[in-house]
């Protein structure tokens, strides 16, 4: 029998530097701020992000799997549900709250991104691009709903309930009350087409949202 693979600590900082998502945000999270990852799974990118800007994490996670990987790595966590109330933590009690790729998984999008903002002085949301080129010729020329690394689940078993565009969110958004102070269009290396027609070329988007003043 096999022994398992070790996974070490360095090869889970370059797994997460290869995302290009992750590493942005990484660029955008402040060294010591106080930062809460909702839907943090494994507490992997907080841990990251401990190690290299000395956040002080806090986690919330609903796979209780996961939330024992949290503690083993030593990441503080809430064993939550996200569709839930999140009235047990304070207005503005975080620097920056983040939102990873969780958004199209949740009941009610519209209610946690309230949340995001009401509990962070600023929120970093990594959003999916259904409207993304790739996702456009998958349905228009083979009818299928689409497949790739972004979506990588088949239509009858993905966690995703709800598929949006760069535009949607940029309205859902405008429709809440919520600023977005800067946005980060994630495609091929940071392509020109990527960040100059990101509802077409970018497969993700991260969004620095917070409440308009």
């Amino acid at each position: 029998m096999s022994k398992k693979a070790v996974i070490s600590p360095e090869t889970t900082a370059e797994a997460i530097i290869s995302r290009p998502d992750l590493r942005r945000m990484a660029e955008l999270i402040e060294p010591g701020s106080r930062v809460l990852d909702l839907g943090c799974g494994s507490g992997e990118f907080l841990g990251f992000l401990k190690k290299r800007k000395n956040i002080r994490p806090l986690g919330v996670e609903i796979d209780a799997d996961m939330v024992a990987e949290c503690v083993k790595r030593g990441i503080p966590v809430i064993h939550g549900d996200l569709n839930s109330n999140l009235d047990y933590l304070q207005s503005a009690s975080f620097d920056c709250v983040l939102l990873t790729r969780v958004l199209q998984e949740l009941t009610n999008p519209e209610a946690v991104l309230k949340e995001v903002v009401r509990i962070g002085k600023r929120g970093l949301v990594g959003f999916i691009n259904f409207g993304h080129i790739r996702n456009r010729w998958q349905l228009a020329l083979a009818g299928r709903m689409p497949k790739n690394v972004a979506l990588p689940h088949e239509w009858y078993n993905t966690p995703n309930i709800h598929l949006g565009t760069i535009r949607d969110f940029r309205d859902l958004c405008d429709s809440l009350d919520i600023e977005i102070i800067r946005s980060f269009p994630v495609g091929r290396d940071r392509s020109f087409l990527a960040a100059n027609l990101p509802n077409l070329f970018a497969y993700a988007c991260i969004f620095e949202i917070r409440n308009k003043k």
